[in-house]
């Protein structure tokens, strides 16, 4: 395809896969470390260059993430391919350098209500916890990434004004972020109020390390990545088979579904980097263990096509 047809798109987007702690941390059932483990494999094998890998939490808090650190003492690693981890404190942040990773990401909220129901502080006392966090991983050389959730809509407080979400933008810059996640946790953001909020963060913070990070719960995930691909966003998250939700926002569905989204790109011309097909057959994978259907009709169309 040529892409003068779509002169304001970019040629080449990163895509972060989220599935193995953004989608898996949502189930009710324990998913066996040896699984998560081959998930995170055949992921880092279908050609992604970024994998939100674990997460540093407490298991009291987030019990499916308590074998973060023997995962990622288990996975086989890629050169090139940088695993991410969560965590909230200096605490976890230990427990992540211990176990490996090469990016730890904090996160924050640009909802009041939702940051005292989500990791029990307010967004102040957030930004002042995660100081010591990222005052370590630039000592160690690790990256740091920050990830705004509710950034257009929270379930708690209603309405998210533009300027909120700028104003955590602009704290999270200055602790050293190298990257930036603008997050529809609960996915009832539309085209235009994505692209509004997008321009308002884009003064705060460069434009090459913004992302998109979008739910489906409305069915405007697909439609919100392109209104940010006209605009100049070039990072996007996703996760296999659709995977997650968020056990603080009632309702919300998971991620939008990275075959979905690969699928996506391919016909508009807009390079990965990522196999198709290893990644369908990864999703299909982990959507057997979960014993239900994948969420991604890409995923399940090719799947019923080119897979057995």
């Amino acid at each position: 395809m040529n892409l003068s047809q779509f002169p304001h798109l970019p040629n080449s987007v990163k895509i972060v896969e989220v599935g193995p702690r953004d989608g898996l941390q949502n189930e009710a059932t324990i998913v066996d470390s040896k699984v998560k483990v081959e998930l995170i494999n055949r992921l880092s094998a279908a050609g992604f260059s970024n994998i939100e890998a674990a997460s540093f939490v407490s298991p009291k808090w987030v019990p499916q993430m308590a074998t973060s650190a023997q995962v990622m003492n288990s996975i086989t690693r890629r050169a090139g391919v940088i695993y991410s981890a969560l965590v909230p404190n200096k605490q976890g942040m230990e427990a992540a350098l211990a176990a490996g990773v090469d990016e730890v990401v904090i996160f924050g909220s640009a909802s009041e209500a939702f940051s005292e129901k989500n990791i029990n502080c307010s967004i102040k006392e957030s930004i002042l916890r995660y100081r010591d966090v990222a005052v370590l991983a630039k000592a160690n050389n690790i990256r740091l990434r920050g990830s705004i959730s509710c950034s257009f809509g929270c379930p708690y407080q209603g309405a998210i004004s533009p300027e909120s979400v700028a104003v955590i933008v602009r704290q999270f810059r200055d602790l050293g972020c190298d990257e930036m996640d603008i997050a529809d946790t609960i996915g009832v953001g539309t085209p235009r109020q994505v692209q509004t909020v997008m321009q308002h963060v884009m003064n705060e913070f460069p434009v090459s390390g913004l992302a998109g990070h979008f739910h489906d719960t409305y069915g405007q995930a697909l439609a919100n990545i392109y209104a940010s691909l006209e605009i100049g966003i070039s990072v996007f998250h996703s996760s296999v088979a659709g995977l997650g939700g968020c056990p603080y926002a009632k309702g919300a569905s998971g991620n939008v579904a990275t075959e979905d989204v690969i699928y996506m790109m391919q016909g508009l011309g807009i390079a990965t980097g990522i196999d198709l097909n290893k990644l369908v057959d990864a999703g299909q994978f982990i959507s057997r263990h979960l014993g239900r259907k994948s969420v991604s009709r890409a995923g399940n169309a090719l799947a019923s096509k080119f897979l057995t």
